[in-house]
């Protein structure tokens, strides 16, 4: 199939503050695991822009997680393309991403290969950089989110797992389960091996913050230290050693690196919060979104936190040239050796 369709959203829960910001892509590959591509990008976003893609929870569509977490409003202040794949209810009925089902969380497979169609139609389409690619997800957007870091860890700089589970946590509906309400423990060296054998990589991996309510009764706490094993295995570290843990208003915050300027993995574990999102929800600085259901206002942006892990939490900065008349003129999407050339040719140095 070639072409590409294109068509505004109109989201069923009526969340209509952000459907309109989300544009419809229905045709950016073979897309096996027959879920909906989604996407904003802000006006006059420059090449070369980042990349995020934000999966949703079970019961839930792309435009009401937009609109309780503010990714679009986000991608506005600071500069990101954003892709927010959604599934159909005829894959779930409850509309959980599939990420314990074989065939949807094998590299180059179903719902997995979906989502690598789209971030690879939007990385093309859009000249959005292909060195920073970022993913995060909630719940059952989480446990696909580790789907996706394990079977394409290539394609990520980094990741967050909100009230998620492990790679390889499940492979059937009872074990899913299982794990969900049991958090079976496995040894880090197990859980890392499940990634290892998901794809050829070797390394470097990409790096991740974990996020869990500690009243979380859907998504059990211990799931959150099955991921911690996993992603510190990957980078060669032991949860017993963190670089720094402190208590945080909110939060109890723990975080493993080797002395880079931001860690490699963290979490952030939020007392007393049940499952979902933790948000700092309305208008103002660090404030993001809307509570509602599994979107849970509790005095911390999440939102804000990961794209500072990430190293998105800036505003990209204004450029300006000026002319021999002393004018100056804001530019979008150079390179500061392209932009000196062009101002250099104005003043009729080159």
């Amino acid at each position: 199939m070639t072409g590409n369709s294109e068509a505004p959203l109109r989201d069923p829960a009526g969340t209509e503050a952000t459907a309109d910001r989300l544009t419809e892509v229905t045709a950016f590959g073979g897309n096996p695991g027959a879920l909906r591509m989604l996407r904003f990008l802000p006006p006059d976003l420059p090449r070369g822009a980042p990349l995020v893609v934000a999966l949703h929870g079970c019961t839930q569509s792309a435009a009401g997680f937009d609109h309780g977490c503010g990714w679009s409003d986000l991608a506005g202040q600071v500069g990101f393309g954003l892709l927010m794949p959604e599934q159909r209810r005829e894959n779930n009925g409850n509309l959980c991403f599939n990420w314990f089902e074989p065939e949807d969380t094998r590299r180059d497979s179903g719902e997995a290969l979906s989502i690598r169609q789209m971030i690879g139609w939007m990385l093309e389409h859009d000249g959005l950089d292909p060195r920073r690619v970022f993913i995060a997800g909630l719940s059952a957007g989480g446990a696909m989110t580790s789907v996706m870091l394990a079977t394409y860890p290539e394609v990520f700089s980094g990741g967050a797992i909100l009230a998620g589970l492990p790679y390889g946590a499940a492979s059937t509906v009872p074990q899913a389960f299982e794990a969900m309400f049991q958090a079976p423990q496995r040894s880090a060296g197990e859980r890392g091996d499940a990634v290892r054998a998901a794809s050829r990589h070797q390394g470097p991996w990409p790096r991740v913050s974990v996020w869990q309510g500690e009243a979380d009764a859907t998504v059990r706490p211990g799931n959150a230290e099955e991921v911690l094993k996993q992603w510190l295995d990957l980078h060669g570290l032991e949860i017993g050693h963190p670089t720094l843990q402190e208590a945080r208003p909110g939060e109890t915050y723990r975080a493993w690196g080797r002395g880079e300027d931001r860690p490699l993995v963290e979490i952030h574990s939020i007392p007393a919060m049940e499952h979902g999102v933790p948000l700092h929800a309305g208008t103002g600085e660090r404030r993001a979104g809307s509570a509602g259901p599994f979107l849970l206002d509790v005095g911390l942006s999440s939102p804000h936190a990961i794209l500072d892990f990430w190293g998105l939490g800036e505003p990209p900065q204004r450029r300006f040239a000026v002319d021999r008349n002393g004018e100056a003129w804001e530019v979008h999407g150079f390179s500061p050796a392209s932009l000196l050339d062009k101002a250099l040719r104005i003043v009729g140095l080159r």
